[in-house]
């Protein structure tokens, strides 16, 4: 038992909100459940003024997409003097960012797949790279937005320049990565174990994939060669480190193997705030490796800091 009191912050206000507040309440019962007191915080504008009055031991990140994982919380609660769970500002700040995250982890020596930032805008008629390619926004999660643009397509998605893109203008046009999608999260210093994702039904892990139930095959350990295995714990682990994460981040991969078992292993992107809900991919690592639910959120809490 414990008598620390933690505010769990979920809800917000991006468009993963149905996303945060699941993951919020779930970690909120096993939080619970471990002994800890815990005020449940649906964030508003108005969340500096909330923690003010409550004065909370721990805040539990519980938030996803901007301003709850792009390092906007995260420099609220330094402000506050909130000790708190996951990454800090900088790192969230930066791994939000797909542009800038795929520059330093290039630096670091993880394979990326070529890509440009650009306005959306100007994309026009005229394809910005070889086809196929994706495009995504460069600040958003759960794959929002994200767009495949396949070999025979004649011109770029035409929804880039319409009214009805809501996902800022600047985004991210990257080289499209056959193969099959495999993740792997880091718990502090050690990464977990890799899964491969497979979506029901879907041409890639879009939304629906992610958290509807059934939406995806979750296969744990994945069934890939124990170097390819090795290899993509390592540079979760790298990425992890480069961004300078804390807590727990996730890291998701391309993997084509077509040509060979060793293949070609892409990394994507960093997850500073993986989902928490009872689809998602963390738990059943930590899982995995003998941790329960309550374990996993126990060890956050107790890893939370200030200067993160």
């Amino acid at each position: 038992m414990s008598d620390k009191h933690v505010a769990v912050l979920m809800g917000g206000f991006s468009s993963e909100r149905p996303v945060s507040l699941s993951s919020g309440a779930a970690c909120a019962q096993a939080l619970e459940a471990e002994g800890y007191r815990v005020t449940r915080v649906d964030v508003d504008r108005n969340v500096s003024g909330v923690l003010s009055d409550l004065r909370p031991d721990v805040a539990f990140n519980a938030l996803h997409g901007p301003f709850g994982e792009d390092g906007t919380i995260q420099g609220v609660l330094e402000y506050l003097q909130i000790p708190y769970t996951h990454s800090g500002v900088l790192a969230s700040a930066l791994a939000m960012d797909k542009g800038q995250a795929k520059h330093v982890a290039k630096a670091a020596g993880i394979p990326v797949a070529e890509a440009r930032v650009m306005s959306r805008f100007d994309i026009g008629n005229r394809h910005p790279i070889e086809p196929p390619y994706v495009v995504k926004p460069v600040r958003e999660g759960s794959s929002f937005g994200v767009v495949i643009v396949k070999a025979d397509q004649s011109h770029p998605p035409q929804v880039l320049s319409s009214d009805e893109w809501r996902y800022g203008n600047e985004v991210m046009v990257e080289r499209y990565v056959h193969g099959r999608e495999l993740t792997c999260g880091v718990m502090g210093d050690t990464a977990l174990g890799v899964t491969e994702v497979v979506p029901t039904g879907n041409a890639f892990y879009d939304y629906d994939a992610k958290y509807a139930a059934g939406g995806s095959t979750h296969i744990l350990p994945a069934q890939i060669s124990s170097n390819v295995y090795q290899k993509i714990q390592s540079l979760a682990l790298k990425a992890h480190q480069a961004m300078g994460c804390r807590g727990v981040s996730r890291s998701d991969f391309r993997y084509d193997d077509r040509v060979s078992e060793d293949g070609e292993v892409i990394w994507l992107e960093v997850n500073t705030q993986p989902g928490m809900t009872p689809t998602s991919l963390v738990p059943e690592m930590a899982g995995h490796a003998g941790l329960s639910f309550g374990d996993l959120v126990r060890w956050m809490v107790e890893d939370a800091s200030c200067l993160r």
